[in-house]
């Protein structure tokens, strides 16, 4: 059969030889075939093992059990581990054949039930055999032993309730010679102590016990029996340092008596095969796992350092991410392996540097940021593009979490920007903009630092952005060489030079409509400053009266009417952004957030308890008495744009509605698009147009104006 199932060269043809051969198997089974029934369950295996139903064979399985040969059982119980588990309920049917097998007296029956059993044994079946198991864990025959221990585990995950039954035979199998015996005694201890919290004070009393077995494997000479790469029986070694782990765990006297040979094993451990490390790193775990002394620590960490130098990259993977866990626990003894650490940044494999990076990270104090910053700048110039977002990342967070100086923060974010702009995130722009707005001694480095970063920009926008955003609020700093720092050399440059480089920027194909909008933005608050640029700036302006991106389009009709009709209002509107305040921004955001969810969960057009329509709470008429008639009128003109200064006689605060005095001045969503949410809520008392409105300094775009739009722009709205 698996000559002709091996033969096939299509899946029909070998659908065909399955079908066939199963039509023969049932055919088999109906006639009750006891000579060939071994062999046709054998079949019914690799049929199985193909992916193919054999669900009508499971009844065979169960026969070949009860038969009384051993070759006959050997194949009834693997076919029973095989086409079985424990949701059958076939399986409670080899419950009584179970029994009878495991007070056999032929070890190698027995055996074959306790492997069963520990494999698909179901919680029923666990509680009816398990006195049977224990009585096996006393046998005097150490094959029988260390199946019932392993056994044993399987009983106790599905029945921890009889772990406590399980506490005197498995503390005795701990005192074996036999190292099959002892690997799943340990096994079996670990599992108690895992599932069992009182088996911990239970093993305690065996800590000696097992510190002595884990000294003669590690002080013995060759053992053939037990050798694997030079080393005696690692495996065993590796559970009796997971056992001492668990029992040394906030114990400090059992941890004291461990704290020798735990020494012993990290100093005589070989490290030039996969063995010795094998050993190496489960006793690093376990000597950070109990109340170890300050020295044992540094000697693990000692080792997880040799571990980076390794050539292997698995075990470097390892080193870094045992590392990452215990940085917090010995910070001194990690750092004195920073040199190796930021190596690992550079390596080719990505889940290395990745690992290396949070490692790095994590070593970062207020001390050692400018080496460790320096040098990750220095690879940022050199890595890979699927490995630069998280490098940018975790340079920024840094920065901002460990900066010294103001200046620093800046000077860092200019570069980061330089190097990879494209990868800076939109929460790190608006810090940095928070920063330059709240430090005015630091707003005239900042904007001819990153003037002269713009001279070689090659499409970073986030670097065009700040730059943007520097040059519209403090322009005349860079011409007039503004506050400058010591030791910083004085800039030459000229009104027309920066409006040049605006323009070179807002023209180039690889600037964003979001970069081009900052620009317009700019060169509307660069009118006022530079008298003898106006009129470049005015023509340039008029240059998004007809984009296809509508708010582009937008700004420009608003901004070349403000700049051609609305001399008086346009220093006003033109003036400086305040100094944003985190804190109060930051509370206000959260007082918002409340408000907006009633205002959401509230039906359309139902008065409220004041009156107003929506859900708005907020008392919109007394808000709109506070304001000032100077105030009132400046929001009457940017709400006509169209009338021009010189014409009749000016709006009067009185003629403008109340509610109208309380709209949209701290927003910046006023654009087109809004504007009949802005009417809307200014109806409802409101003094925002958006939920979600945040101040000036906050949004990624400056503020719009209001304008009556052209019948083109309201209608493809509309539509």
């Amino acid at each position: 059969m698996i000559r002709n199932v091996r033969a096939c060269k299509t899946a029909a043809e070998e659908r065909g030889v399955i079908a066939k051969e199963c039509a023969n198997l049932r055919t088999a089974f109906k006639e009750n075939d006891i000579e060939y029934r071994h062999r046709n369950v054998a079949k019914l295996m690799f049929i199985h093992m193909l992916g193919y139903p054999t669900h009508f064979g499971q009844m065979e399985c169960l026969k070949l059990i009860a038969s009384p040969g051993f070759p006959e059982k050997r194949i009834g119980y693997l076919g029973l581990m095989v086409l079985l588990d424990e949701r059958q309920e076939v399986l409670m049917l080899v419950t009584n054949s179970l029994k009878n097998d495991l007070n056999h007296t032929n070890q190698f029956i027995c055996g074959l039930a306790l492997c069963a059993l520990g494999n698909i044994c179901s919680s029923e079946m666990a509680r009816d055999l398990a006195p049977e198991v224990e009585r096996l864990l006393n046998s005097n025959n150490s094959y029988i032993r260390k199946k019932a221990a392993l056994c044993s585990v399987r009983i106790i995950r599905k029945v921890p309730d009889l772990a406590e039954y399980l506490l005197g035979p498995a503390s005795g199998l701990l005192q074996d010679k036999h190292h099959g015996v002892l690997l799943s005694g340990t096994k079996l201890a670990i599992q108690l102590c895992e599932t069992h919290p009182p088996a911990l004070d239970y093993f305690r009393k065996q800590v000696p016990t097992l510190v002595r077995i884990l000294k003669n494997l590690v002080v013995s000479g060759y053992a053939p029996e037990y050798d694997v790469g030079g080393i005696t029986d690692p495996f065993l070694q590796i559970r009796v340092l997971r056992l001492l782990r668990l029992l040394g765990k906030g114990d400090p006297d059992a941890s004291d008596i461990m704290s020798d040979i735990l020494a012993q094993v990290a100093t005589n451990t070989e490290a030039n095969k996969n063995t010795g490390n094998a050993i190496l790193y489960e006793c690093v775990h376990t000597i950070f796992g109990v109340e170890a002394i300050g020295g044992l620590r540094v000697l693990a960490i000692n080792i997880l350092g040799r571990f980076l130098a390794n050539r292997d990259n698995n075990i470097r993977y390892v080193a870094l991410h045992t590392l990452i866990k215990v940085v917090a626990i010995d910070t001194q003894a990690v750092q004195r392996h920073r040199n190796t650490i930021v190596e690992c940044v550079k390596d080719s494999d990505i889940s290395i540097r990745r690992r290396a990076l949070e490692l790095v990270c994590a070593l970062v104090n207020d001390g050692n940021l400018k080496a460790l910053t320096r040098e990750l700048l220095d690879y940022l110039r050199a890595a890979d593009s699927d490995f630069k977002a998280d490098l940018t990342a975790k340079i920024c967070a840094l920065v901002q979490r460990h900066a010294p100086s103001k200046l620093y923060h800046v000077e860092i974010m200019l570069r980061v920007m330089v190097e990879a702009g494209e990868y800076v995130t939109d929460d790190v722009i608006r810090f940095l903009v928070v920063l330059i707005s709240n430090a005015p001694e630091l707003q005239g480095f900042a904007v001819r630092s990153f003037f002269q970063a713009l001279r070689s920009w090659r499409g970073q926008e986030s670097l065009g952005v700040v730059t943007v955003w520097c040059l519209g609020e403090y322009g005349e700093m860079l011409v007039n060489n503004t506050g400058l720092l010591q030791g910083e050399t004085p800039l030459q440059v000229a009104e027309g030079e920066v409006v040049q480089v605006l323009e070179s920027t807002m023209k180039d194909a690889r600037a964003t409509p979001t970069l081009k909008a900052y620009v317009l933005v700019a060169l509307l608050k660069l009118s006022c400053r530079f008298a003898s640029c106006s009129e470049r700036i005015k023509w340039l302006e008029e240059q998004h009266r007809h984009s296809l991106v509508l708010e582009l389009q937008q700004r420009s009709v608003e901004f070349s009417a403000v700049l051609a009709r609305h001399d008086k209002i346009k220093a006003t509107l033109a003036d400086k952004m305040p100094a944003l305040d985190e804190v109060a921004y930051r509370s206000r955001r959260a007082d918002l957030a409340p408000d907006a969810a009633a205002r959401a969960a509230a039906p359309t057009g139902q008065p409220s308890a004041n009156g107003a329509l929506g859900t708005a709470g907020a008392p919109g008429a007394v808000r709109a008495a506070a304001v000032a008639p100077a105030q009132a009128q400046v929001l009457a003109d940017l709400l006509d744009l169209t009338a021009d200064d010189s014409a009749a006689a000016p709006t009067t605060a009185a003629a403008v509605p109340a509610a109208l005095l309380v709209g949209c001045w701290t927003c910046l969503e006023g654009s087109v698009r809004l504007l009949l949410l802005l009417l809307l809520r200014l109806r409802q008392g409101e003094r925002t147009c958006c939920w979600t409105c945040s101040p000036w300094a906050m949004h990624p775009h400056p503020p719009l104006l209001l304008q009556r739009p052209h019948p083109w722009l309201l209608l493809q709205w509309t539509l």
